[in-house]
């Protein structure tokens, strides 16, 4: 009789694998089952693995709450995926999601970050401890802040993270926190009240508060702040799509985001690198770097979509304003759509603008002299830098952004200018 169980089923079982419903269990041919851990992974009923660079860790659980779809994702150690959809991201130790979760490319959860039931993710990096509620769709945004799982970023349930607007663009990005103080882990929380929203591309400050029910639209960048937004008052107006009244705020805000990527690049380059060991395997740090690189891809990519559409906004921004038109505002849209491709080029160019290699190496000395001490345990670690070391670490990063924002900004001379 034909052994109804899948063959790389078997290899897994033999591996020591805990597989308590074989006969359910789905491995495709292209996975490699070396890159999967006998030591304590559990399979549950229902689960199925694709992809040829799926890495799997020691102690990680799968599908427990309800079946779940792994494909080409790098999963750490002690992760827990509770039941759903994961396809290209990457789960870092003790990292877990509830079911119904629909993960998908460019998505990176930071040690102990992780979702309740019902959470959509994409091009989403969550810091350390950083936590979802349940019924959320949070796609397209970095978020950082907290100190430890009982200081932590948190998201409310029922929570959407607005990433595509009515001109039909995701240029959308919003950054809460910030990576070079985010990395330290030693900022201020960040509370996004539940039955609320972000209208992206925003940028959220430390210590931010956001009342339940509020829907956010502007830049909060004062650290420390409750905020509140009552219901909008009740209006019908024209609309018109395409016109980009201020393209200024969403091409900076871009640039912020993507400048931020590039400095957690850098991050990982420097500093992840130095964590590589058995509960951080080579194959999960390359994952790692693979998937922040894609985000930087998506984002590159997304604000090339809108440069696209800046002709069309100028004829419709001209032909409804006619004299009223801002000189400033097309120059903006023209200067954005012409000089793009010489943006492109510096913001997909991989070389690192890194021009403060002292202050670099001296964290970095810092850094190793704690990894000689207590060893590779990354989230340790990085919590026993004292604050003037760990303020160094965020000057090196934080150059790196301002570096990256101006020099982009040279490129669009009129965007250097209020709106």
């Amino acid at each position: 009789m034909q052994d109804p169980y899948n063959s790389k089923v078997i290899a897994l079982l033999e591996r020591g694998v805990k597989i308590p419903a074989p006969e359910s269990v789905d491995i495709d041919d292209r996975v490699d089952i070396e890159k999967i851990s006998g030591n304590g992974v559990v399979l549950h009923a229902g689960c199925k693995l694709f992809g040829a660079s799926t890495v799997i860790c020691d102690g990680a659980k799968l599908g427990y709450e309800a079946p779940v779809t792994v494909d080409g994702c790098f999963i750490g150690p002690y992760v827990e995926l509770n039941g759903g959809f994961f396809k290209d991201a990457v789960f870092l130790k003790r990292s877990s999601m509830g079911l119904g979760a629909h993960v998908r490319a460019g998505t990176i959860l930071e040690e102990e970050a992780g979702g309740a039931h019902t959470v959509a993710l994409k091009h989403t990096i969550l810091f350390p401890f950083v936590t979802l509620g349940s019924l959320i769709n949070f796609c397209d945004c970095l978020m950082a802040g907290g100190t430890s799982r009982k200081d932590h970023s948190e998201v409310g349930s029922s929570y959407i993270h607005f990433n595509y607007t009515p001109n039909q663009d995701k240029a959308t990005p919003s950054l809460i926190g910030d990576v070079p103080g985010g990395v330290m882990l030693n900022r201020p929380p960040i509370f996004l009240g539940g039955q609320g929203g972000l209208v992206g591309p925003c940028r959220i400050a430390y210590g931010t508060v956001i009342a339940a029910g509020s829907i956010c639209r502007k830049d909060q960048t004062e650290p420390g702040r409750l905020v509140s937004f009552g219901t909008p008052r009740a209006s019908a107006v024209p609309f018109q799509s395409g016109i980009y009244r201020n393209v200024g705020r969403i091409v900076r805000s871009n640039l912020n985001y993507i400048a931020n990527l590039k400095a957690l690049e850098r991050w990982y380059f420097h500093v992840r690198a130095r964590f590589v060991s058995p509960e951080f395997p080579a194959p999960l740090y390359a994952g790692l770097r693979k998937t922040l690189e894609s985000a930087i891809e998506e984002r590159v990519a997304r604000l090339g979509q809108l440069r696209e559409k800046m002709p069309e906004s100028i004829a419709a921004y001209k032909s409804l304003e006619k004299a009223n038109a801002s000189p400033l505002l097309l120059r903006q849209k023209k200067e954005f759509y012409h000089n793009f491709s010489e943006l492109h080029g510096f913001l997909k160019d991989p070389a690192p603008v890194d021009l403060n290699p002292p202050v670099r190496d001296a964290f970095l000395k810092k850094l190793l002299a704690g990894i000689q001490r207590f060893g590779k345990d990354y989230v340790f670690v990085i919590q026993s830098i004292d604050h003037a070391d760990s303020s160094m670490g965020t000057a090196w990063l934080q150059g790196i952004v301002d570096t990256t924002v101006a020099r982009a900004l040279n490129m669009l001379p009129s965007f250097n200018r209020s709106q």
